[in-house]
């Protein structure tokens, strides 16, 4: 069993760390918040209510990702792109460049990022990148 009774509570803007030997259960545990896995037994709740993402799609429509210590991410598009990687704003005629750049630039800007969004994330330093992913 990787996880049994645990008990743990997050609140909004709160900065936390989770340590433990390999094995213990971390990974499972940050899995099955964010929707990879499927929890049999037990329950967890986000705000109060019952929670069970279905997937980690759902989990991140409702706040909840996971940024890992590899950046997942396409070092030879722009950082715009790699914001939206999936999800690329939409027109009838391809992707909507426009909005794309600015959604990307309100988006480091809540973050208090200063990035040339059409530069390849490559270009930048890894620490820059989770950043990016972050923001993502």
């Amino acid at each position: 069993m990787a996880l049994d009774n645990v008990d743990l509570t997050l609140c909004p803007g709160q900065v936390m760390a989770l340590l433990g030997q390999n094995g213990a259960g971390k990974s499972t545990l940050i899995k099955l918040l964010t929707g990879v896995y499927q929890p049999d037994a037990g329950e967890m709740r986000l705000a109060g209510h019952a929670w069970r993402p279905s997937s980690p799609a759902a989990a991140q429509a409702n706040g909840l990702s996971t940024v890992y210590q590899e950046v997942n991410l396409v070092p030879t598009l722009s950082v715009a792109e790699n914001l939206f990687l999936g999800r690329l704003p939409r027109r009838w005629f391809g992707v909507d460049w426009r909005r794309l750049r600015q959604e990307a630039a309100d988006q480091l800007a809540a973050l208090g990022l200063s990035l040339d969004i059409n530069r390849p994330l490559g270009d930048y330093p890894i620490a820059i990148q989770q950043m990016v992913a972050i923001a993502r």
